[in-house]
């Protein structure tokens, strides 16, 4: 199945890089679709002319196979009483910093679930590779893109979510483990069994048809290989590849990534409304018990960069979206491509061992 795999996405190394809408970029993903693995991009927070401009930048930058996410949440029903009470609870960290919380909580961007426009802009560029994360788009949006010839890959945290890619279709199943930095890709965040990916990896061995890419928590190649020999055809890493310059982290952002607090990586939904692992802050310490009363998916994440905005601006980053995974700290300060060279032959090296 792992040829297979290669095959279809058309790389030559089993080596995702993982989408990380914020952190990924053009430069990012051109480095590791050149070196042989697949690049990503985190199209879910653009608008259609910045994802039409991003796919366009990496069309030039590669001529190999690439992949674009998107987000397919369900979009809430606004809540003005409940989205106010959000605000009222930030309202006290805001004046911590001279600063007040936004007058009103707005949804931050729009599900591809149905984005009509930005369906259009897949369909004219033709990105080798679409993936999903929080759900699935209609089937009639799977069938138009499949009809343009574009592999499809969808997340799953667990097997009902898996079972529901193979009955739409998709080419493959992004196995997300609960050890995996940022959002939880969970269809119903309410029911996430929080499995870790050794057990979800051998669920989905037994019980699915399409081929797995692992992800969650693997930082080098020999993880790769482990993950391969329990039946995955490939791994996506992330965090691997946040220290890379190419990435749009911060220096603060790294500066955390490098130190002692990446050993300390918790999952909260204070900071966008779902489920996301990231580096311990007071965000997760503080507002932990007002967990039942944020404002829903995407709203609440424009809340939390606005905290996160006025705190940075004073040299605070007790309230930033660091996202990471639980094998942080060994993530590697390299560029991509040298990263790419040391992850294939720590691969290849740990698969002829096995």
């Amino acid at each position: 199945m792992t040829v297979s795999l290669l095959t279809r996405l058309g790389i030559q190394y089993p080596i995702i890089q993982a989408p990380m809408a914020g952190t990924s970029t053009v430069a990012l993903a051109a480095a590791v679709s050149n070196a042989g693995g697949l690049g990503s991009l985190g199209l879910g927070s653009c608008s259609v002319d910045q994802a039409r401009q991003q796919i366009t930048e990496l069309k030039q930058a590669t001529a190999q196979p690439f992949n674009v996410n998107f987000f397919c949440h369900q979009t809430a029903p606004d809540d003005a009483v409940r989205n106010q009470h959000w605000l009222d609870i930030l309202q006290p960290y805001f004046a911590e910093f001279s600063a007040s919380p936004p007058k009103q909580i707005t949804a931050a961007y729009p599900s591809f679930i149905d984005n009509d426009a930005m369906l259009n802009v897949l369909v004219a560029e033709r990105p080798a590779v679409v993936s999903f994360h929080f759900g699935l788009p209609s089937q009639a949006f799977i069938d138009t893109l499949q009809q343009a010839g574009i592999v499809l890959l969808g997340c799953a945290t667990n097997v009902a979510e898996a079972n529901a890619i193979v009955s739409a279709g998709l080419d493959g199943i992004i196995a997300q483990g609960y050890e995996a930095g940022g959002h939880r890709g969970v269809f119903e965040p309410e029911q996430d069994v929080e499995l870790g990916l050794f057990g979800l990896l051998q669920l989905l061995q037994n019980q699915c048809p399409l081929p797995v890419i692992a992800a969650g928590g693997i930082m080098h190649g020999q993880a790769i290989a482990q993950a391969m020999q329990m039946g995955a055809s490939a791994a996506q890493l992330g965090t691997a590849f946040i220290l890379c310059p190419e990435s749009a982290a911060s220096p603060a952002y790294r500066a955390q990534l490098s130190g002692t607090k990446a050993y300390n990586t918790g999952v909260t939904s204070v900071i966008s409304g779902r489920s996301a692992r990231g580096l311990v802050n007071r965000m997760h310490q503080e507002l932990a018990e007002h967990h039942a009363s944020v404002s829903a998916y995407p709203g609440a994440y424009s809340a939390g960069k606005a905290l996160h905005m006025v705190a940075s601006q004073q040299g605070c980053d007790e309230f930033a979206p660091y996202w990471a995974g639980q094998g942080a700290p060994l993530a590697r300060a390299l560029p991509a491509a040298e990263l790419m060279a040391h992850l294939i032959q720590e691969w290849q090296q740990a698969s002829v061992d096995q």
